[in-house]
């Protein structure tokens, strides 16, 4: 079937029918990840003058390789299925595009004999098996999607154990935790070359979580890179939870607010910042009013923008079932922390999702006159 987005027409396999698998794989739901791709690129391209080349290493129907090109990229599309590879090529011809390539090889090999200013990696589930190449040949910016989000928040340990050397934990704030596992593997993958990353951009939505690397190339930056990583400790019965950096654990026994032991520890995490504030105000800018999701996009990136750098978030609902009180209004519980003295902002993983520096005995503090 015939789609238009972006300012582009591309064909792409129709809707599957029930028995039948397409050996190209085209997911609508998908269209805010690669609106928010263009315009971050666009930003990117302003921040570092120097990118020109860009890989869409896993092209299917070439719809990310189709749009770059069209934004005035050097465009390659890289994909191992026949069916992919001549799709990817047909669109970029459909818009006039013939100067971008279309590689019909294994991806992985490419990336290690080709640089690229920038690397997009958008698999099926985990991308861990494509980090390391590209990794070792990008210049500046690798661009990751995860849509095993499952083993990424704990749901499913040993695949998440197994896919990102690190032991994710399926908590009340687990979109987050999926965020923060993400970006801990691929921070020590980048490592491994030497090469430090700085996540611009990161946001967790639907099935998936999206996150920009902006890359470093020297041993320094790796080191300071992984000076963001530590665990978390969380409680099952009151909702506390204490971050400690470093790569050895030391897990609370007791739990500092409730004494009780039923405490999760996940790690190692990254507990750094997860994007740059005036990039993303930038991006934000950048997505045109003829995105069909301009504004979902733009209010994802206003949600980003002036968010807490705290490791978690709280879910306003559970907090006050887990107080036996009845939840407010969300700008009011807000409203409630600030005044006494704590900073707080929404999140972006959900409408009763929030950030605070407040430990769950302060929240309550401050916010049960309110509740009752």
């Amino acid at each position: 079937m015939r789609v238009t987005e972006g300012g582009v027409e591309l064909e792409v396999p129709g809707e599957q029918t029930e028995g039948v698998e397409e050996s190209v794989f085209y997911n609508p739901r998908q269209e805010l990840n690669r609106d928010l791709t263009i315009a971050t690129l666009r930003a990117f391209r302003e921040h570092e003058d120097r990118a020109e080349s860009y890989l869409d290493a896993m092209a299917a129907s070439g719809i990310r390789g189709v749009r770059a090109a069209a934004d005035g990229w050097d465009v390659t599309c890289c994909d191992v299925e026949p069916d992919a590879v001549d799709l990817a090529r047909a669109n970029l011809e459909r818009n006039g595009l013939e100067d971008a390539r279309v590689e019909h090889r294994n991806v992985t090999a490419l990336m290690h004999e080709s640089m690229f200013d920038v690397i997009d990696l958008d698999p099926y589930g985990t991308p861990m098996p494509f980090a390391d190449a590209a990794f070792s040949r990008c210049r500046d910016l690798v661009c990751v999607t995860a849509t095993d989000t499952a083993p990424l928040c704990g749901a499913h340990f040993n695949s998440g154990v197994r896919s990102y050397s690190a032991v994710p934990q399926n908590t009340d704030y687990h979109p987050e935790m999926g965020v923060r596992i993400l970006l801990s593997a691929l921070a020590r993958s980048a490592a491994r070359f030497d090469v430090g990353v700085e996540p611009i951009l990161t946001h967790a939505t639907s099935h998936y979580v999206r996150t920009y690397l902006e890359l470093d190339r020297k041993p320094t930056a790796a080191d300071a890179a992984l000076e963001h990583l530590g665990y978390v400790s969380s409680c099952e019965d009151c909702l506390y939870r204490e971050a400690e950096h470093g790569l050895i654990a030391d897990p609370l026994e007791t739990c500092p607010n409730c004494g009780g032991k039923r405490l999760l520890v996940a790690g190692p995490i990254w507990l750094g910042p997860y994007r740059d504030r005036e990039f993303v105000a930038d991006v934000r800018e950048r997505i045109p009013d003829s995105f069909a999701t301009a504004e979902k996009g733009r209010e994802l990136c206003t949600t980003l923008e002036t968010e807490l750098d705290e490791p978690t978030h709280y879910d306003q609902h559970k907090l006050c079932k887990n107080w036996g009180l009845p939840a407010n209004a969300m700008d009011d519980f807000l409203a409630d922390l600030r005044e006494s003295g704590y900073e707080a902002s929404p999140a972006h993983y959900g409408g009763t999702t929030f950030k605070t520096d407040a430990s769950v005995g302060e929240m309550f503090d401050a916010t049960s006159d309110s509740l009752e």
